[in-house]
């Protein structure tokens, strides 16, 4: 089976579709918008991410959106680098009822663990971001 008929399939195609209503529900039409830029390059990569990412992992019922953007927020922040995907993780999770208190706090909390240039180029993120919701 080739990849492109795996993405094409009526199932898989079901799957992006539950990934695409888990997105908006958390984060409107900016995660949508990211997904569909990716497609443009990487069509199979942006299927996964919605298909299985969002689909079949976020859609779970073990965590609530709200406990799910709290572990990706350290996740990010420990890997370091992922700056960009901060970015729209610290929105989404402003989005499904984080403060920024709790935000600036799971950066604190990482910086024990991943160390203080991670939590540090993390809240410089969070900042951008807070700012930009204020000024809207």
């Amino acid at each position: 089976m080739t990849e492109q008929h795996d993405i094409a399939s009526a199932e898989s195609r079901a799957r992006r579709e539950t990934g695409l209503e888990v997105l908006a529900g958390i984060d409107g039409e900016q995660a949508r918008a990211v997904i569909d830029s990716l497609a443009e390059t990487n069509p199979a990569l942006a299927h996964h991410i919605a298909a299985w990412g969002f689909g079949d992992v976020y859609a779970r019922p073990g965590l609530d959106p709200r406990s799910r953007q709290l572990v990706t927020l350290g996740i990010l922040t420990a890997l370091g680098g992922t700056e960009n995907q901060l970015r729209v993780h610290v929105n989404t999770s402003l989005n499904v009822g984080i403060t920024r208190e709790e935000i600036n706090e799971v950066f604190l909390h990482s910086a024990a663990y991943a160390g203080f240039p991670r939590a540090i180029n993390a809240t410089l993120v969070a900042r951008e971001v807070f700012a930009e919701r204020d000024s809207d």
